[in-house]
């Protein structure tokens, strides 16, 4: 049997593991991640951990097969990254962690990474090809065909938050343009939409009595039946709807998966997102399934060690 990491690098923690190559997660831990001094101590901090893991086992060097990452940015062809939340910019990151441990190193955006991990052991287990979309602050995602990652010519393969999606938009969305899909479609979307329908009309509804109002509380105002929470619901979904039926029409996927805290709406989100899709969907593509994402939060390890096994 042989044996490798899976690093899942976050803005405050680093996701840690250990696998063998059947898929069996023998260990895992967090550190953290030390974004000081743009984030220079980063490589060298998941490469001693890793060491000090290797000490804890039994094993030959050579059981070993290397370590695989994810990062909140890219990977370039040198080995470098880049990732905006860290301060990294083509920062040596591969070459580091293998100049340290001694051990082969791969990896890509954590996105990406998460896609494939759901591909191998997820909810697309089986599949050949897969859409995930991951409904959190934002909107991420990662597109797997034949197994392989599109990662793109600069990296940004998969970028799905950031379909034009409202080209009336006035307000700027994080990456500088107008009109993407995050700007609806995440859970922070959701509150600027719930907060403009409320806005517009003294329709009651429960939705009015949350202190805080949040994603969660959206959705399970809409699943109790508030009508005007469901109408939130329906118009997030068809957002969300419009914008996976896009990605359908150009990759043709085998299965979409949504992940990210949305999706713990569960079959009322997927209901209606379905509805949409399918009115927007090329007719090929019009009954792709659509399903939740099943790794939650250990996808980005999973897809992280599976890139090593390309």
């Amino acid at each position: 049997m042989k044996y490798g990491f899976g690093v899942d690098l976050g803005g405050t923690t680093v996701k840690m593991s250990l696998f063998s190559t059947d898929g069996t997660l023998v260990e895992k831990w967090f550190i953290d991640t030390d974004a000081s001094n743009g984030g220079k101590n980063i490589p060298g901090d998941i490469a001693r951990s890793i060491l000090a893991d290797m000490k804890k086992y039994p094993f030959d060097p050579d059981d070993y097969i290397g370590i695989g990452i994810g990062v909140p940015g890219q990977i370039h062809k040198d080995g470098s990254a880049s990732a905006v939340n860290l301060g990294w910019d083509h920062t040596p990151l591969l070459g580091e962690l293998t100049k340290i441990t001694g051990l082969r190193a791969t990896g890509g955006n954590d996105a990406n990474m998460a896609a494939l991990g759901e591909y191998w052991l997820g909810g697309g287990k089986g599949c050949s090809s897969l859409v995930l979309v991951t409904l959190g602050t934002g909107v991420g995602g990662g597109i797997i065909i034949d197994g392989k990652c599109l990662d793109g010519a600069h990296g940004a393969g998969g970028e799905l938050g950031h379909i034009p999606i409202e080209p009336d938009e006035t307000r700027q969305c994080a990456c500088g343009s107008r009109g993407c899909l995050e700007q609806y479609a995440s859970a922070t979307g959701n509150v600027r939409i719930a907060t403009e329908m409320l806005s517009a009309t003294d329709e009651p509804s429960t939705l009015r009595s949350v202190a805080k109002l949040d994603a969660k509380s959206c959705w399970d105002a809409a699943i109790a039946g508030d009508p005007l929470a469901m109408r939130i619901a329906d118009v997030f979904s068809d957002y969300l709807g419009r914008g996976l039926a896009a990605v359908a029409n150009i990759v043709d996927p085998e299965i979409i998966l949504l992940g990210g805290g949305v999706s713990h709406a569960g079959d009322a989100l997927l209901t209606r997102v379905r509805k949409s899709f399918e009115k927007y969907a090329f007719p090929a593509c019009k009954k792709t399934p659509i399903g939740l994402a099943t790794l939650s939060n250990d996808a980005g390890i999973y897809g992280a060690f599976r890139a090593l096994l390309v």
